[in-house]
């Protein structure tokens, strides 16, 4: 055979696979009916098959290319395959594949007359993409087209007869050049990349029809034992018909076969879904009217009906969480009216907080700071307790405090400098408390 009789098998493949096809779809077999769900998960379906294939195996590919010999042979070739369906579009297959090819150069003058090479094995790795089906709109696919593609490791032992007649077998002595010489008695091993293309036929629930094609191009320029000037890379192609078969629980789909969208259809037209629906429906709008219950406010003073202990509060009335007025504040006057600002300021144990009862002095410092100018330190202190590192840095702290309360209100940050003394100064014992708490202090000084 040649490459215009190969062209000429593959365009007859093709108008048998689309009769095979039509035929296929003009069955109009009754959609399998299962408990299955959109988002269940692979659990739910068989997805482990394995099957047979048998077929041509050819030291040609369809898309052409050049050869060590002018004439092939087509001969036996047969294989074993598993795959895992990963997805109703894509899976993994392990495949495996064993024959013979073979060439001769007739009516051209050569060196090497005819090969036969032993394939021992050719495994490979796979990926395997369903590309569609001849009837998509259907609820259930009969017909699918696949594309595959991998990288495989392949044994081979070629053997060569001379212009003279002379054979040359490789299994079993060293040939080929001095730098890509396999192991006398043995086979020549190397990848090499399946790329193809195909067609299946669901025949039952539980066995698929399949036809297919697949290029093999080789990682070497020895699979008809002969080295081409060029260093070209070697290939072969394997046309063939299978069985495969689905395993697992009857009572699942195989996940290739099934249409998602006519599992989500299914789900939606679900009666008990849709009960479930209104059921939930019914629960948000209980919630909905829960909320506006809460947010309800009747006499507008910001705290909801539900939790207002004091109802019909006058607009404009300050009131407190409950909803009741608060305790109107009389303002101290006389308090304040002798405030300097560099009163001392007061602290609570390890604590650098500033008091409540420190910002009517802070406030005024920051009145005299803004309006007059000038520049001030902030000296902070500490009492005895604990150790003389720990006190300085919550001396520094306090000092801090003050300086960013007068930032804060206006106070520009350059004219206030801090300092931490630590327990250095005291104005009272230490020995007591009441002396402690008066050396917990800051100090404001001007410069």
């Amino acid at each position: 055979m040649n490459y215009s009789t190969l062209k000429k098998s593959v365009a007859l493949s093709l108008v048998a696979l689309t009769g095979v096809a039509s035929l296929a779809v003009a069955q109009d077999a009754p959609a399998t009916t299962s408990a299955v769900k959109v988002f269940g998960g692979r659990g739910q379906y068989r997805t482990w098959s394995i099957g047979v294939h048998g077929g041509v195996l050819m030291p040609v590919v369809a898309i052409g290319g050049s050869n060590d010999f002018n004439k092939w042979d087509a001969n036996l070739g047969y294989g074993l395959n598993i795959r895992k369906q990963l997805g109703h579009s894509f899976g993994l297959e392990l495949n495996g594949t064993r024959g013979k090819l073979s060439g001769n150069n007739e009516g051209i003058t050569s060196s090497v007359k005819d090969f036969e090479t032993e394939l021992q094995y050719a495994v490979d790795l796979r990926g395997v993409v369903n590309v569609g089906s001849i009837d998509f709109l259907r609820r259930e696919n009969s017909v699918g087209f696949f594309l595959t593609a991998g990288a495989g490791y392949m044994a081979y032992a070629p053997k060569i007869t001379t212009s003279a007649n002379q054979t040359i077998d490789w299994k079993g002595s060293a040939v080929g050049p001095a730098d890509d010489r396999h192991d006398a008695k043995d086979y020549v091993k190397g990848f090499y990349i399946p790329v193809g293309a195909g067609v299946k036929f669901k025949v039952s629930e539980r066995v698929n029809f399949n036809l297919g094609y697949t290029m093999n191009f080789v990682d070497a320029d020895n699979l008809d034992g002969v080295y081409a000037k060029g260093q070209t890379k070697d290939k072969f192609s394997y046309g063939y018909a299978g069985l495969e078969f689905s395993l697992g629980s009857s009572a699942k789909p195989s996940l290739e076969w099934t249409n998602p969208l006519a599992t989500m259809y299914d789900e939606l037209k679900d009666p008990t879904l849709r009960q479930e629906v209104e059921a939930l429906k019914n629960r948000v709008s209980a919630v909905e009217k829960s909320v506006e219950d809460l947010k309800k406010d009747t006499d507008g003073d910001g705290v909801a009906d539900q939790f207002d202990k004091c109802p019909g509060t006058p607009a404009g009335t300050a009131v407190d969480g409950s909803g009741c007025p608060l305790p109107k504040m009389v303002a101290d006057t006389t308090a304040t009216s002798n405030v300097t600002g560099f009163e001392k300021i007061g602290f609570d144990f390890n604590s650098s907080v500033l008091k409540t009862e420190s910002y009517p002095t802070l406030d005024k410092l920051s009145s005299v700071l803004r309006e007059n100018g000038g520049k001030v330190t902030v000296n902070g202190y500490a009492s005895s307790e604990g150790t003389a590192a720990y006190n300085l840095k919550l001396s520094k702290d306090r000092a801090n405090s003050v300086k960013t309360y007068l930032v804060n209100s206006g106070v520009n940050a350059s004219q206030v400098a801090t300092k931490g003394n630590g327990e250095a100064n005291p104005i009272a014992s230490n020995d007591t408390e009441e002396g402690r708490i008066q050396n917990r202090r800051v100090e404001t000084a001007r410069n």
